[in-house]
């Protein structure tokens, strides 16, 4: 192989060079076993963290603003449709950008690059890599991608013609065929990834990236649908988006950081946070089998059955699970954090609050910190992989079709006449199961930035509000292959572990637990939420429900949902 510069030999050359007393180099985080203290990886010198984890990376184009989360300061860069101007030069050189796959993200992704690269009077062009024969053709097709105009076309034609390679097939697919992939790419090219699974895959291969080209993250905090349905409402109010956090792995040209901000800014996100591969895949593949998608869905399943079992109707049972977590909890945590939704509590609340949280924390924990040793160790990966090699005999199940979901349906139909509850209980436990996924992640070292926008953030402003429109499958499956299969194994487990020790505990009259109560209280991640809260857009995410086509569709999101093998 060709001898390469410095900045190709260092993976993460684009990070700035701060004091070793505040930062850290591309860390790569332990199990929880792991003392804070960031050991060496492979390649890469890592120093001691010491007060905060502060990612740094360098950028010509665009300007970094440090912001203290509770404590600990980190690096973001806003955007906003007035940061359109600054991409010509962020992108400069990159003549065809190629989008490959059609998946949660790509629809999304794809769209909203497009549009952005266009108002900025920019004649890049966007271009979808499809299997031949995929039946994703014709949803690209509808929303403007074809042939004819050179914009679609078969996967390793367009990566092998692409400057920017955007990798948007499933984490199993790309387990599959990334030395393909990466042998196809054009010397110097950029590699773009949404997830960092790919770089845990590799690990267990013992593989690494080509040294000749730039390896960079953009991961936004929501599903692909959501980051279309935000960006088109954008259009109308500056800044309207979905968070994301980003990442240089490898810089060959010292320009890659410059290149995943502005990916960040013309898919829409109003704010963008550093990160590393290895701390995304971990926390976001945590996240989604925690109180994101598995552990919501198991928590609401473990209500119902209680709330029915003492008496409630099946609707006023919906109503207090579902729906209060899917409307005044998650309005509520959006914009005034978790504590609000316990300041919102009058005192007999309040005291249901405590019995529920209490018995509900440490089963929670106990959940959350297996999920994350298992995303750690790689074993969660290998359970991905292998589940899709599965489909062509095993296909995902539906998830929406039992009798508690055919009540959601009716709740629904019936929602303008109807008052929901905020039920102490069910914020109790629902709270629990938040502050579970926070604390794990906060013990595993992760920044905050990081641990608010993949417990908290996801939850209220991007996944929730399409539970609340059309039930869990709506929800579930309009996100990644990953995270439908997460949910599925995991929210099983909260509802067991719930049902069997939290209620159980409940019911006996166990006291309230003063110590988890007062840490719960005066958790440093209240503040650091705050911080975020500060940047969150006026736009409230809006979703048709039922007989409702807003934000659904070609390009958007999907009411038919499929698994298939990956193929060759």
């Amino acid at each position: 192989m060709a001898a390469t510069s410095a900045a190709a030999r260092a993976p993460c050359a684009a990070f700035a060079r701060c004091a070793p007393t505040t930062s850290i180099v591309a860390p790569r985080l332990g199990p929880l076993t792991r003392p804070a203290s960031l050991r060496s990886t492979r390649g890469r010198r890592s120093l001691t963290v010491q007060n905060a984890v502060k990612y740094d990376y360098n950028t010509k184009v665009f300007e970094k603003e440090l912001l203290t989360f509770a404590g600990s300061e980190e690096y973001i860069y806003r955007g906003g449709r007035d940061k359109f101007s600054k991409l010509p030069e962020a992108f400069a050189g990159i003549k065809q950008i190629g989008v490959i796959g059609w998946g949660s993200q790509a629809p999304a992704q794809a769209q909203n690059l497009k549009e952005s690269l266009a108002e900025a009077g920019m004649d890049t062009k966007v271009v979808i890599g499809l299997r031949k024969g995929s039946p994703s053709e014709s949803e690209a097709r509808a929303v403007g991608f074809t042939e004819e105009a050179g914009t679609l076309g078969e996967v390793f034609d367009v990566i092998s013609s692409s400057d920017f390679v955007i990798l948007l097939i499933s984490d199993a697919a790309q387990a599959k065929l990334y030395p393909r992939i990466l042998a196809a790419m054009k010397p110097g090219a950029t590699l773009g990834l949404s997830h960092g699974f790919l770089l845990g895959v590799m690990q267990n291969d013992g593989a690494d990236f080509r040294p000749d080209i730039d390896v960079v993250l953009m991961a936004p905090k929501g599903m692909g649908p959501s980051v279309r349905r935000l960006y088109e409402q954008g259009k109308t109010v500056n800044g309207a988006g979905i968070n994301a956090s980003f990442a240089v792995h490898q810089d060959a040209s010292g320009r890659a950081a410059d290149v995943a901000v502005g990916w960040a800014i013309a898919t829409g996100a109003p704010f963008a946070f550093c990160t590393t591969l290895e701390s995304e895949y971990r926390s976001d593949i945590y996240g989604e089998r925690c109180v994101i998608l598995g552990g919501v869905h198991g928590v609401v399943e473990s209500l119902f059955r209680r709330y029915v079992a003492q008496g409630m109707s099946d609707e006023d049972a919906y109503l207090n699970s579902v729906e209060c977590i899917t409307g005044p909890i998650t309005q509520i945590i959006s914009r005034s954090g978790m504590l609000g939704v316990y300041e919102a509590l009058d005192a007999e609340g309040k005291a249901t609050f405590d019995a529920a949280y209490s018995a509900a924390i440490g089963p929670a924990n106990d959940v959350c910190r297996e999920i994350y040793d298992d995303v750690a160790c790689g074993n969660e990966i290998k359970s991905v992989v292998n589940a899709v090699s599965r489909f062509d005999r095993y296909p995902m199940g539906k998830i929406d079709e039992t009798h508690m979901w055919r009540v959601g349906a009716a709740v629904r139909a019936r929602r303008a006449s109807l008052e929901v509850p905020l039920n102490p209980f069910t914020a109790g436990v629902y709270i629990a199961t938040m502050m579970a996924t926070v604390q794990t992640l906060q013990d595993a070292g992760h920044p905050f930035s990081e641990i608010c926008n993949e417990s908290i953030i996801e939850a209220v402003d991007s996944l929730n509000p399409y539970m609340h429109a059309r039930g869990v499958a709506f929800m579930v499956d309009n996100c990644s292959y990953t995270a439908r299969l997460g949910s599925r194994k995991w929210a099983p487990r909260f509802d067991y572990i719930l049902t069997q020790q939290a209620y159980v505990a409940v019911d006996k009259g166990t006291p309230a637990d003063a110590e988890a109560l007062a840490a719960f209280k005066h958790a440093d991640v209240h503040k650091a939420q705050e911080t975020c809260a500060a940047l969150r857009p006026s736009v409230d995410i809006s979703v048709g429900g039922d007989d409702d086509s807003t934000g659904v569709g070609a390009g958007a999101a999907r009411t038919e949902f499929r698994s298939q093998a990956v193929l060759a």
